[in-house]
């Protein structure tokens, strides 16, 4: 069965966050996030920036142990790349304004 296509992120969200549903795999792309966050900080603070090779390795590994050992499913990523990092700061973003929680489901 072929994957939907979608036309806007406003279609694309209300998936990604249905493959969001398992709250330690929210919470592992929220630590990753952060963990992204504090890395970039530190690295233009330091002006050390040999150490920005780890964003990809923080935010995936910590979004795909996240899919396949808790939510049992295939990264959005792999299908819908642009659509699915940018659905990771909104996630991101709406768990910080309290709009999703680790223990809802959606």
């Amino acid at each position: 069965m072929p994957e939907k296509k979608y036309n806007s992120f406003a279609e694309f969200y209300p998936f990604y966050l249905s493959e969001h549903q398992n709250n330690t795999c929210r919470m592992l792309h929220f630590v990753g996030s952060f963990l992204i966050l504090v890395l970039v900080t530190y690295c233009v603070l330091t002006s050390y920036y040999a150490l920005l090779f780890l964003i990809p390795v923080i935010g995936y590994g910590f979004a795909w142990v996240g899919h396949f050992f808790y939510e049992h499913n295939k990264p959005a990523t792999f299908t819908y790349p642009l659509y699915s990092f940018w659905a990771d700061w909104v996630m991101f973003k709406d768990i910080l304004l309290g709009k999703i929680s680790f223990s809802q489901q959606q």
